[in-house]
């Protein structure tokens, strides 16, 4: 979407949203108790009680699904000052992100990281979440769902980690509302964002629409990093009959990075720890013209039908399109001999994906052998096309002294040229059905069950010179079946244990949507599985709510090195992770809120070969890159005064390997923010935060043994949010 249209869709809602918060705010001056009662509401839903949405599509509470269940709603996203989908994810026990150029939000948790890990988006995957996941600026969305462990039941290959379900903010027949923020900080970050929930004939409203759109820009802290999105959501609700309604939902999403920070240059510090390279910090290596941009449309269309008492039918047929540009020098080195940085990794990448499916849901109620039971039957199928113009530079660059801030040009490069070329097509087609069921054994004990069969259809086009590693064209088909069994007990009115067992499948080495003849050749699926235990309470008469879940995963036939036959891989490894996580949510006294989160991992390389200068090397035993044992988060909120409350968080992460060799570690670090808020009026708040603030510098993510990606410095924002 050009710049132009994008002021003009941030403009339109603007003045709506102007216009309709003048309303709502007359309106709200004469009854002020409805207003407080819709507050009032709106917090009871939090809880172990509350639906489990992301985990089931059954209706069932977070409670009384036995696996671990996690969801950032919108009052904690609003109440922690979260700005992107990538912060967001702080709130899971044991997950640790970030989100270098080349990923989307890298995920690891549980053990398992990268397409291990699912990421959707309104329950939707495409299949790219190493890249299409890039953070978001989190004023779009509705929430965040996550389920633990292995989850292909619910969305199909892959999920061996988990599942993480973004969900945008859709159109509401309950009330009319608008909202608005500014913000501006620290490293020119500034957010300008706005919101509209608009019923047409008030509470008998047979439509209502929601707009949403929000425009963030950062100078970046590192050398000449320049940032701009833009988000756009809509959505139009439309009641065609009392038991019919249909939505249509359209959302763009823009990111322009020009001189992308990719990383700093390493070395081994005194501690024998990487660390980056002493003056390297906050210097970018790229080229002056670097730039990585990608633009995203989607759209749907979801249709609930209320049937009666044969149950409840929901459609949802979607397209997704996304357009991803590189062009960059990405890989830097500390060459102490000639005393200067290397520069190598010269890319120009395209990404052409689309994405068209439909999805259709039927649930019921009813009894089975006499006892209380509900089903859901899904059945989904979906095409997805990905063409990649990659144009790669063998080599170095050149060599570029430590302080240096403009590194030349892209296409000043001997061997690149403006651009694209088609390299390979990948499709994709699937096609899915899938059950659960729910059946309740008096009031103590519930048994969920879960069953997906799907078959994979992919076709690979080289649109290069073929090689025997890389033919002219390819194919190949997949069929798995993944389940869950799970029962649940209620050991006090406020309290329940469980244990299940799930399974999951995923291509034993890179992405269906992206790999290649070598990565895949005629393998299988791998297999995972998971055994996990758990307990959910509430205590202190409902003013405290506390989980805790240990479980076991194992992932095989996982894509190796052959040990026999150096270039050649088998799928025959395996990797497996054993770990803990709890959750505490408690008010002690009305004023004080206290939220933490913990995990711990043991996650190990059972059977694994890595190529290494084309000889195979056994790295069993071995802890996956970038995991650490433990991760942990301290959320404290104090009301000190009527219209003033202030809150601190804290997060810890343990120090982490940074290859699968297992020779370097990078330094675990902890990091301190805290805010100050003054309510001004029931409508309008104004919050000063600081993060990092005791300004660590800290490795957020190592890339080999030679790079880091550093995490952001201390910064301060201000924050101006209005609802009526």
């Amino acid at each position: 979407m050009p710049r132009s249209r994008c002021t003009l869709v941030l403009s339109i809602t603007l003045v709506l949203f102007s216009a309709h918060a003048a309303q709502v705010h007359a309106q709200s001056q004469g009854d002020g108790a409805t207003t407080l009662d819709g507050i009032e509401v709106r917090g009871q839903r939090v809880g172990l009680d509350r639906d489990a949405a992301g985990a089931t599509r059954l209706d069932a509470s977070v409670r009384e699904t036995p696996a671990s269940v996690f969801q950032v709603d919108r009052d904690t996203l609003e109440a922690r000052g979260v700005r992107t989908t990538q912060e967001a994810l702080f709130a899971i026990p044991g997950l640790v992100v970030a989100s270098p150029p080349g990923h989307g939000n890298a995920v690891t948790w549980r053990g398992f990281s990268g397409s291990q890990v699912t990421q959707l988006f309104n329950g939707i995957d495409v299949k790219y979440a190493s890249i299409a996941a890039r953070p978001v600026d989190a004023w779009i969305y509705e929430r965040i769902e996550a389920i633990g462990g292995p989850s292909s039941f619910l969305y199909g290959a892959g999920a061996v980690g988990g599942s993480i379900n973004y969900v945008t903010r859709m159109a509401d027949f309950r009330a009319d509302s608008a909202g608005g923020l500014a913000r501006a900080g620290s490293h020119g970050a500034s957010v300008l964002a706005g919101g509209v929930n608009h019923r047409f004939g008030g509470d008998a409203a047979t439509h209502a629409l929601r707009l949403d759109a929000a425009r963030s820009t950062r100078d970046g802290w590192v050398d000449a990093e320049r940032r701009e999105g833009w988000t756009v959501a809509g959505s139009l609700a439309s009641r065609l009959s009392p038991t019919l309604v249909h939505t249509l939902a359209l959302e763009y999403q823009n990111e322009d990075n020009r001189r992308v920070y990719w990383g700093s240059p390493a070395i081994v510090g005194d501690s024998g720890r990487l660390e980056v390279l002493p003056g390297a910090a906050g210097r970018n290596y790229n080229v002056a013209d670097g730039f990585y941009g990608q633009e995203v449309w989607w759209g749907r269309s979801l249709l609930e039908w209320d049937v009666g008492a044969l149950g409840r039918i929901v459609n949802t047929l979607y397209h997704y399109d996304a357009l991803r540009d590189y062009r960059n020098v990405e890989s830097y080195r500390w060459d102490a001999a000639r005393a200067g940085v290397v520069r190598s990794g010269v890319l120009q990448q395209r990404h052409d994906q689309q994405v068209t499916g439909n999805r259709t849901d039927w649930r019921r109620d009813g009894r089975l052998a006499g006892l209380p039971t509900q089903w859901t039957a899904g059945l989904e199928v979906s095409h997805n096309r990905q063409t990649r113009f990659p144009q790669s530079i063998g080599g170095e660059v050149d060599v570029v002294p430590v302080e240096s801030r403009v590194p030349g040009g892209f296409f000043d490069i001997p061997g690149t040229a403006p651009g694209h070329v088609p390299g390979a097509t990948n499709r994709v087609d699937t096609v899915a059905v899938s059950m659960e069921n729910l059946t309740r054994f008096g009031d103590r004990f519930g048994l969920m069950t879960g069953l997906r069969h799907e078959r994979i259809d992919l076709d690979v086009v080289n649109h290069r010179a073929p090689t025997a590693t890389n033919p002219a064209r390819w194919s190949r088909d997949y069929a798995s079946t993944t389940g869950r069994i799970g029962l649940s007990a209620e050991v006090s009115d406020r309290s329940n244990v469980y244990v299940q067992v799930s399974t999951a499948a995923d291509p034993p080495a890179g992405i269906l949507s992206t790999a290649g003849f070598s990565a895949l050749r005629d393998f299988d699926l791998s297999r995972g599985r998971q055994v996990e235990a758990g307990a959910k309470t509430d205590f202190a008469d409902g003013r405290g709510s506390a989980t805790l879940a240990a479980y076991r995963i194992v992932r095989e036939n996982l894509a190796i090195a052959d040990p026999d036959t150096p270039g050649q891989t088998l799928p025959v490894g395996q990797q497996s992770a054993r770990g803990l996580e709890a959750t505490l949510d408690v008010r002690p006294v009305e004023a004080l809120r206290v939220q933490a989160n913990l995990g711990w991992v043991d996650a190990r390389l059972d059977e694994f070969f890595e190529n290494v200068g084309g000889v195979p090397v056994s790295r069993a035993g071995n802890r996956p890159a970038n995991t650490p044992a433990r991760v942990g988060n301290l959320w404290l909120d104090l009301a000190v005064a009527p219209h003033w409350s202030i809150g601190t968080d804290l997060r810890a992460v343990a120090s982490r390997h940074a290859d699968s060799a297992n020779t370097l570690r990078t330094a675990g670090y902890a990091l301190w923010g805290a805010y100050a808020r003054w309510q001004a009026t029931p409508e309008v708040s104004v919050t000063v935060r600081g993060r990092n603030l005791a300004d660590r510098r800290y490795v957020l993510h190592a890339i080999g043994t030679q790079m880091v990606y550093l995490g952001e410095p201390r910064g301060v924002d201000v924050e101006v949010r209005a609802s009526f």
